[in-house]
């Protein structure tokens, strides 16, 4: 019996390690661009040429603050000035690094535990970014280089429309004394929506 529960114990730790290690492999493939002339970042209001739309994309996270964890590697961006985040769309890739600020909610709301997923102190990162692209289909792909998450969706884009594509974070729960999400646990993935709405994976 105890050589199973140690076979088992084993197979589940190199499960992990190797699932990690793809999501590592596979973000920083991604991160390297095998194409140059699929976007291009834009600022201002001018309206896109015809056959071109802009797409504004938002992603945000919130993480602990530095120090927090005790032994904790050095190389961690958690609670540092900035959070990378790329991006791949058709082969082109860009790495987008968000300024991170101080952000604090409370822990308590009427002497009850905040079931908000953000609810404490810690260090939040927002992306704003605006980039144009030919109108039709892309494929995307958005990765979390620090935290070891991707996801990759296909986006259509319409001509001469400006479409808004927000990056959500949805955080794994802590499970004493109550289920309840929060980003001191971490990323669980990421909603994506068009437009408001959600984006097939």
């Amino acid at each position: 019996m105890k050589r199973i529960t140690v076979y088992i114990s084993v197979v589940l730790l190199v499960a992990v390690l190797t699932g990690c290690g793809v999501a590592a492999r596979t973000i920083a493939a991604r991160s390297a661009s095998e194409k140059t002339d699929v976007f291009t970042e834009v600022a201002g209001s001018e309206v896109a040429p015809s056959g071109y739309a802009d797409v504004l994309i938002t992603a945000n996270i919130k993480t602990h603050l530095e120090g927090f964890y005790k032994g904790e590697a050095k190389t961690s961006v958690h609670g540092k000035e900035a959070y990378p985040f790329v991006f791949n769309i058709d082969g082109q890739a860009v790495l987008w690094k968000a300024e991170g600020k101080k952000h604090e909610l409370p822990e308590y709301v009427d002497g009850k535990t905040s079931h908000d997923p953000e609810a404490g102190a810690g260090m939040k990162y927002v992306l704003n970014k605006k980039i144009r692209l030919r109108a039709g289909s892309h494929k995307m792909f958005f990765g979390l280089p620090e935290d070891d998450y991707y996801r990759e969706v296909v986006i259509n884009v319409k001509e001469g429309e400006a479409q808004m594509l927000d990056f959500k974070p949805e955080y794994r729960y802590k499970t004493r004394p109550t289920r309840i999400p929060t980003y001191m646990q971490g990323v669980s993935k990421f909603d994506i929506l068009s437009n408001g709405n959600p984006v097939a994976q």
